[in-house]
């Protein structure tokens, strides 16, 4: 069996079902869920211990693209400020990365406002706009993290300038990748690079105890063999690394935004850790105790799920949400109601991120006034998505026969290394043939990210970056304006 027939079955269901709506197109036309598990009600030892009355606390906010397609990072972000913000931390110990182009976009119907949930507030007042646009960098959050002023370009100047007392929160949103994730501006964020800049804070003793949430498909393969668990470092991740993490209270499916949003509102794992945060006493509260939250909601309340993961450190886990997080006063001795009227019957559903971004688009189009400039706007949207996802799908398979042949290339479609092993041996052949792949065949996009871990194999196979290049311009030889979409309201989500 050749590798393409692989590819069909390397993509996501519903994903597959909404490109065949695509390719209908083109030939025809040439309520919130609360969790059913009291933290409170979770087993496990505490120690209350740790924060030194000295130590402060630290916080950066990452949303990882752009575009209102993708409405649900920035506002997920955004709703995590309001949180740390009412649990008692300053703004000069939040620092915020975001694009910035959700609440005054033209289609956001709500001009100013960004909410994160059905029927929910305003999450976008007085959130810091400390790295927006063309600031919102790897290069910039590198500097942040490591409190390196000197190498900073533009935004705000504030950086985590902590010390061996203090604690860290770092919470990330994204559209990711295996082995990556992205940002709106530049270069992508790679594991292993993200992984040294953390040994740097480690060995500069830069901060007690460290927590990172990540929001992205493939998360887990940002830690999976390369954090280390005798680092003060503890991480949660959305999904492990070889599956989607989902995005929810999207357009026309249960629990449903207002009519007039067009883009899913928030992602599972973001809103369920968030959610439980609204709610809780963070002081009674300890990280374990989320995580078995977030793990059930994210798991088993959705027809389409992932697994929450966790890595580094656990004896942190331990540890009280409000030594990260703050405490919202207002929360305190907060009890469960177990009234199961209260819970309704209906099943959620959730979209991988793929999906989302792709579900908005469909959408957009659907609604628009037949024979208006909007309908034909939307209409050459889709089709360039269409023609995209084709181009990345056969050009890769090309590519991956060329190199490993028919047999080795079906197995690195699907190949997953065991557990406990980092994506690549090789992170610089990572890069270099993903590089190879992009200057001769456009970028891989949201959407052709989800290829990494087959380049990643092609790297463990022992393939060179010279070979990437001959294999990718073969493949790519008759690329036309119909593969490659020009600068337009897509251009930066395929640049990307």
């Amino acid at each position: 069996m050749s590798s393409s027939s692989y590819l069909c079955g390397y993509g996501y269901g519903a994903f597959l079902f909404l490109i065949a709506l695509l390719s209908s197109i083109a030939q025809s036309q040439g309520v919130i869920i609360n969790s059913t598990t009291s933290a409170s009600s979770l087993p496990s030892s505490v120690r209350r211990d740790s924060t030194t009355a000295e130590g402060k606390q630290w916080a950066v906010l990452v949303a990882g693209s752009a575009g209102y397609e993708n409405y649900r990072h920035q506002a997920d972000v955004c709703h995590a400020y309001q949180i740390l913000k009412k649990g008692g931390l300053k703004d000069e110990n939040i620092i915020v990365f975001m694009y910035d182009d959700i609440a005054f976009h033209v289609d956001n119907p709500r001009p100013g406002i960004i909410i994160n949930k059905p029927f929910g507030h305003d999450v976008y007042a007085g959130v810091p706009k400390d790295y927006t646009g063309d600031n919102c960098t790897v290069d910039n959050l590198f500097a942040v993290l490591l409190g390196n002023k000197s190498a900073l370009t533009g935004g705000s100047g504030k950086v985590v300038d902590s010390g061996p007392n203090d604690n860290i929160f770092i919470y990330y949103a994204d559209h990711g990748a295996p082995g990556l994730v992205g940002m709106p501006t530049g270069k992508d964020l790679y594991a292993k690079d993200l992984i040294q800049v953390l040994k740097k804070q480690q060995e500069a003793n830069s901060y007690k105890s460290m927590v990172f949430y990540l929001e992205a498909c493939e998360s887990g393969s940002m830690f999976e063999g390369l954090l280390p668990s005798n680092w003060s470092i503890y991480a949660i991740t959305a999904a492990n690394g070889e599956e989607s993490s989902y995005g929810i209270y999207c357009p026309g499916y249960y629990p449903d935004p207002p009519s007039e949003f067009l883009t899913c509102l928030g992602d599972v794992f973001s809103i369920s850790w968030m959610e439980d945060s609204d709610l809780h006493d963070m002081s009674q509260e300890t990280l374990q105790q989320q995580y078995e939250v977030v793990r059930r909601r994210t798991g088993f309340d959705y027809e389409a799920t992932s697994h929450v993961m966790q890595y580094g450190n656990m004896e942190l886990s331990k540890e009280l949400l409000s030594s990260y997080l703050g405490t919202n006063a207002a929360n305190d001795n907060y009890a469960t109601n177990f009234n199961i009227e209260e819970y309704p019957s209906m099943i959620p559903r959730a979209f991988d991120q793929r999906e989302a971004t792709l579900l908005h688009f469909w959408h957009k189009y659907q609604e628009a006034p037949d024979g208006s400039d909007k309908k034909a706007e939307a209409h050459k949207d889709l089709l360039r998505m269409h023609s995209h996802i084709r181009h990345v799908d056969r050009s890769l398979s090309h590519i991956a026969s060329t190199l490993l042949g028919d047999e080795n290339a079906a197995n690195a479609l699907k190949h997953v290394r065991p557990s406990g092993q980092p994506l690549v041996d090789d992170w610089d052949c990572l890069k270099g043939l993903v590089k190879a792949y992009e200057k001769q065949c456009g970028g891989l996009s949201w959407y052709g990210k989800k290829y990494t871990r087959v380049i990643a194999n092609m790297c463990n196979a022992g393939i060179n970056v010279e070979q990437m290049i001959g294999a990718s311009t073969r493949a790519c030889s008759s690329r036309t304006a119909t593969t490659t979409p020009p600068r337009g309201s897509l251009h930066n989500e395929f640049d990307k």
